[in-house]
């Protein structure tokens, strides 16, 4: 698998590669650092269970994967690339909060923490989800409950790991 990776670099001019599109989406889920720690696949991990969520009708159920498979990784890729948000942004007037998974390989956990450290804002918050990649919402629910209940409704940040 590293070596089909290597054969498909994605650089930061053009598009990326569909040798890259082919593996990256396996490679990411069976390492764990996709969209869960612990899913292994799409269909299993996410398809089959959206589907049987009460709070999507039939219709948003339908244009959600409609949309998905037209997206690819990203229909704003050359924008991605081409833009570095913490030159864009450096301070907000409203509370930032960032929940971020340490093995979300698909978000860089590095980046996301350098990105942060530079925005100026009222009150912000970096959260560690320490057994998570790119969604701890699910993967880690109670916690990330607690800081919302706790810190975001609040407009505090008690619970953050970088203030």
């Amino acid at each position: 698998m590293v070596g089909k990776l290597r054969e498909s670099p994605v650089t930061l001019t053009g598009q990326i590669p569909d040798s890259y599109i082919k593996i990256r989406d396996k490679a990411m889920h069976e390492l764990g650092i996709g969209t869960m720690r612990t899913m292994r696949n799409v269909f299993t991990g996410l398809f089959i269970p959206s589907l049987l969520f009460d709070e999507y009708s039939l219709g948003e159920k339908y244009r959600l994967w409609a949309g998905k498979s037209h997206a690819g990784v990203s229909v704003i890729w050359n924008d991605i690339i081409s833009t570095d948000l913490s030159e864009e942004i450096t301070s907000l007037d409203i509370p930032v909060y960032f929940l971020h998974g340490r093995y979300d390989y698909t978000c860089s956990f590095a980046l996301a923490e350098e990105f942060f450290r530079k925005i100026e804002a009222p009150v912000k918050g970096f959260y560690v989800f320490e057994k998570s990649a790119h969604c701890p919402l699910f993967e880690e629910p109670l916690k990330t409950v607690g800081i919302i209940r706790d810190d975001v409704l609040r407009g505090r940040n008690d619970h953050a790991d970088v203030k």
